[in-house]
């Protein structure tokens, strides 16, 4: 009788272990949500992003990839609230304070943008991989709030770490022209045309100045 109950359990284990096994190779494979990030499935990021939370509420890269991608989604204001929460798990993560500030700045929200870029910027080490933009976004606030001279700190910091994009130079531009520093705005403006000689805001941009110096 004895052997018989110990075959029956062998047998129901057996069955078990193989339903499970069975179970995971048919089960498809759950994506990687920075993978989908980085090939511009930004919903599907999320959603994966989602389900990860629900598995384990603190587990913060899942906050980071789900709020990069809601803001590269154009979903801001969510992307703020979701920020918010993955800071209340890890208070100090310089990247979503960083997409925080990205997702302030897109809902208008300067003041509380700026004080996220600023706790980036005097955290983050020299060669952190979002210096460069963190003093572009700060440019950009400056600009909007007509300090143009702080606009002028701001880009010129932003091209020293990032000096290949042309759209960056040309606000550079924009921010000594606006300042009156028309000389130094023909500098910028002229770096963002070796860059791309096809930029329309450049060659409007020292058009303009060029006018003025006359």
């Amino acid at each position: 009788m004895k052997m018989k109950n110990k075959v029956i359990i062998t047998l129901v284990f057996s069955f078990v272990f193989s339903w499970s096994l069975f179970a995971q190779i048919t089960q498809p494979a759950r994506q990687d949500a920075l993978v989908l990030y980085h090939n511009g499935k930004y919903k599907e990021s999320i959603a994966v992003c989602e389900e990860e939370i629900k598995e384990n509420p603190n587990r913060i890269e899942s906050y980071v990839v789900m709020c990069w991608s809601l803001v590269k989604n154009k979903q801001y204001a969510e992307a703020e609230e979701r920020a918010n929460q993955g800071l209340q798990v890890s208070p100090y993560d310089l990247r979503l304070i960083e997409i925080l500030g990205e997702a302030k700045y897109y809902l208008g929200k300067n003041s509380g943008a700026m004080e996220q870029f600023q706790r980036y910027v005097a955290g983050a080490p020299d060669s952190g991989a979002r210096v460069g933009v963190s003093y572009y976004y700060m440019g950009e606030i400056f600009i909007r709030q007509a300090r143009y001279q702080h606009a002028d700190i701001a880009l010129s910091s932003a091209v020293k770490k990032e000096p290949l994009l042309d759209s960056w130079w040309t606000r550079l531009g924009y921010a000594r022209e606006m300042a009156g520093n028309y000389k130094e705005a023909i500098m910028a403006y002229d770096e963002a045309l070796k860059l791309n000689s096809a930029s329309t805001d450049a060659y409007r941009g020292r058009e303009r100045v060029s006018a003025k110096l006359q």
